[in-house]
């Protein structure tokens, strides 16, 4: 059975950081792509940042750019999502979610996993 579980999430001020965590397991992911998503309350899911397993890219939305950065353990079978210079604008529920067409990393219909998500509030 697969598995994304994230953690990581909390409250923050304006400009502070966090580090999302997302581990997976249950099957084998080196052939898939790794997404981040935040729902922001009364607004769509949206994709914040992807990256494959086996190949160094990386895929990020306009919004969180310079800000943002997705990583992974292959060994660990997790990735990441360090925030940095973090705004209220940020204020979402986060979710990591595995997608197993690499064409498609930056569209939420080709992610078939989904973890439970994790919140992270951004203060004034």
């Amino acid at each position: 059975q697969v598995q994304l579980v994230e953690s990581g999430g909390g409250l923050v001020q304006t400009g502070g950081s966090l580090r999302l965590s997302c581990a997976a397991s249950g099957r084998t992911f080196s052939n898939y792509v790794m997404g981040w998503f935040r729902q922001a309350p009364g607004k769509e899911r949206e994709f914040v940042a992807a990256i494959n397993w086996s190949r160094p890219n990386t895929y990020y939305t306009d919004s969180v750019k310079g800000r943002f950065t997705i990583s992974r353990d292959n060994a660990k079978n997790t990735v990441y999502l360090q925030m940095n210079s973090l705004k209220p604008e940020d204020t979402a529920v986060y979710y990591c979610a595995a997608n197993s067409n690499p064409a498609a990393a930056m569209s939420r219909r080709s992610y078939i996993y989904w973890g439970q998500g994790t919140q992270v509030t951004v203060s004034s």
